[in-house]
């Protein structure tokens, strides 16, 4: 039985969507507490690539079981 991984961006659309929830986390609350210090716009345009990426290539990986006997 021979497993092969069909969506190879998978693992790194969960690292993206990690990153880019952590730098629109941390810009936030830099303009919760310090507007002028906040990058509010670049932390919706990295939100937008983020989500037209897992749309386009998917967020899980899809097993394909091949039975070859």
């Amino acid at each position: 039985m021979k497993t092969s991984l069909k969506n190879q961006y998978a693992q790194i659309n969960q690292i993206l969507i990690f990153l880019v929830s952590s730098v629109f986390g941390y810009n936030l609350y830099q303009a919760i507490v310090h507007p002028e210090k906040s990058h509010l716009v670049l932390s919706f345009a990295l939100l937008a690539i983020t989500y037209f990426m897992c749309r386009k290539y998917g967020y899980k990986p899809m097993k394909e079981n091949s039975d070859v006997k």
